[in-house]
């Protein structure tokens, strides 16, 4: 896919209602409070040596770098946030609002941009489930009240 291609989808996710109820598909998962879209999945990694993964996650990183640079200049400058407090907060039984609760569990960090206008946020991040199983570049959107981003981490 091209990045316009891509910034569509991206346009597009920031808009679409939410789910009623939470729902897994081919090209990601959503529910009531969030959407998640696989943008781009790598190859597996059960038989590498380590080479093709450096290389699957050079080219990744090179089009969430693109993305992103084409939403800073659009929404201004991105928030990292650290998802490690979601993962161990999700690990200690707290309850962890989606897509962060998903996000924690495949990566560590994401860029995040508000959209006040829309009462919601969208990210892009790379995960990765297990060492063996493919990256993937996600973009997320998510209710504003699950993430604060005036500050880095667990709100």
């Amino acid at each position: 896919m091209t990045t316009e291609e891509y910034l569509a989808t991206i346009d597009a996710l920031t808009v679409l209602p939410f789910p009623e109820v939470t729902h897994v598909d081919a090209s990601g998962c959503g529910g009531p409070e969030h959407h998640v879209r696989e943008l781009q999945v790598s190859r597996d990694f059960w038989d590498d040596d380590g080479r093709a993964r450096v290389d699957a996650e050079a080219d990744l990183r090179a089009r969430l770098d693109d993305l992103a640079a084409c939403l800073t200049a659009r929404w201004g400058r991105a928030f990292v946030v650290d998802l490690g407090p979601y993962l161990s907060a999700g690990c200690e039984g707290e309850p962890v609002p989606e897509p962060l609760d998903h996000l924690s569990q495949q990566a560590v960090s994401m860029q995040a941009w508000p959209l006040p206008d829309r009462g919601r946020w969208l990210a892009l991040t790379i995960g990765q489930a297990d060492k063996e199983l493919p990256l993937v570049l996600l973009a997320a959107v998510g209710l504003a009240s699950a993430l604060d981003l005036n500050t880095s981490g667990r709100s």
